[in-house]
């Protein structure tokens, strides 16, 4: 089995990601080593080594390759990995073996014919310097061409069920299972005792528009673009997801209670 370890190097180096390598050898494995997400090609599994925003970045473009994965938390919270950090070859053993993989569904995201993907969220949020004047923004949402209302607040997020737990839960979202087939629209620091978070089946395409301003767009915590009244925004569930090993398929809630407390 051809194995690959990427690992985030602003959090461990090379001499552990290459240790790992020789554990796989060692147990009749191929490895290779990557720092570079962009070339992790070429392999049947791989080994991520890093925090939560590592796992989010191998997963995106794992997601184009078909590639599954199993984290190993070099970070805070690791949410999204399996592992921690002391339990390599834990991981190395689930991802050498015959063991589950779980599809999170992922968002993909069209900017006037631009198309990014996030697994975690969409976040629309309004710019902060010192030459902008402080003030809400206005937000119309349309779910498949329905209004779903308008929104006066510093932004919206729009998350999957593996992001319900990240920025949307933060911001007074709910919960939501990754096998749940929803979505939800999230808003951030609404002028309104109405606003309120919107759960809607990941079967719709939903729309947004400004009604003046602009805001910025981030993808998974990555810079996106510019949003105006002028853009056209659709988000929609990617035919692509992100497939992760597991050795506890129904140890979502422990993880959950385990880490939300920690």
């Amino acid at each position: 089995m051809k194995l690959g370890v990427f690992y985030n190097d602003k959090q461990t180096d090379n001499e552990n990601a290459e240790s790992l390598a020789r554990h796989i050898r060692e147990r009749g494995g191929d490895a290779f080593v990557f720092s570079d997400v962009s070339r992790i090609e070429g392999v049947e599994r791989l080994l991520v080594l890093g925090g939560d925003g590592t796992v989010l970045r191998a997963a995106k473009r794992a997601s184009e390759l078909k590639i599954p994965l199993v984290g190993v938390n070099y970070g805070n919270l690791g949410f999204l990995a399996e592992f921690e950090r002391g339990e390599e070859e834990r991981a190395v053993a689930l991802a050498m073996s015959d063991c589950p993989v779980v599809e999170r569904s992922m968002l993909e995201i069209d900017l006037d014919g631009k198309k990014s993907y996030c697994l975690n969220e969409l976040s629309l949020l309004h710019a902060v310097n010192e030459k902008r004047p402080s003030g809400v923004v206005g937000i119309s949402v349309e779910i498949d061409g329905s209004k779903a209302g308008d929104f006066s607040a510093d932004g919206l997020i729009v998350a999957t069920p593996t992001g319900s737990t990240a920025y949307s839960l933060s911001a007074g979202g709910c919960v939501m299972t990754p096998d749940s087939k929803t979505f939800i629209l999230t808003p951030v620091c609404a002028f309104s005792l109405r606003s309120r978070p919107i759960v809607f089946p990941d079967s719709c395409t939903l729309t947004l528009s400004l009604k003046k301003d602009t805001l910025m767009l981030y993808g998974d915590g990555d810079y996106l673009g510019k949003v105006s009244e002028k853009n056209r925004l659709t988000i929609k569930k990617a035919e692509r997801t992100a497939m992760l090993l597991t050795a506890d398929p129904r140890g979502y809630f422990r993880r959950l209670t385990e880490k939300i407390n920690h």
